[in-house]
């Protein structure tokens, strides 16, 4: 399958150092929870997947454009792909939590709105996928479309 004349593999190495900073936030938000911070706690504010896939994204965006790494579509594709891996990682935490009888900053019930943990899995698998692939598509090709009107030769147009 190509994606903007690029395979799906070529966007994955693409986007590896962004799918590595998205772990790392994931795992250190996990850590300065395990370290007693409470929800109200700036460090656990700073400490955001949702900023992090956010910033990706906005970093996904100027990669295709100064790597002349396909289009919009590149542009969406990119942003799936990191959608996906963010929430996979957070559903991955609430099933841990979920399996072991055990809370964590994923799992806690101030961040699942009061639902099961399955229901809570199940809202980020459709609705975090979703509405997330759909924003930070918008906003990447937004930002795509920007650098190629501000710097038309990094982006290969002629």
């Amino acid at each position: 399958m190509r994606i903007g004349g690029h395979r799906l593999r070529e966007h994955v190495r693409l986007l590896a150092p962004l799918f590595g900073f998205v772990a790392a936030v994931w795992a250190l938000r996990a850590v300065v929870w395990a370290a007693g911070a409470t929800k109200e706690s700036l460090w656990l504010r700073l400490v955001s997947v949702t900023l992090a896939g956010a910033l990706s994204i906005l970093l996904a965006a100027i990669m295709i454009h100064r790597r002349r790494f396909g289009g919009y579509a590149s542009m969406v594709a990119s942003a799936f792909l990191l959608m996906c891996w963010e929430q996979v990682l957070i559903v991955a935490a609430i099933a841990f939590g979920a399996l072991t009888h055990t809370q964590n900053v994923y799992s806690a019930p101030e961040f699942s709105f009061g639902e099961s943990p399955w229901a809570h899995a199940a809202g980020h698998l459709t609705l975090g996928i979703g509405s997330g692939t759909i924003f930070g598509g918008v906003m990447g090709c937004l930002l795509l479309w920007m650098l190629r009107r501000a710097d038309p030769v990094a982006g290969g147009a002629k």
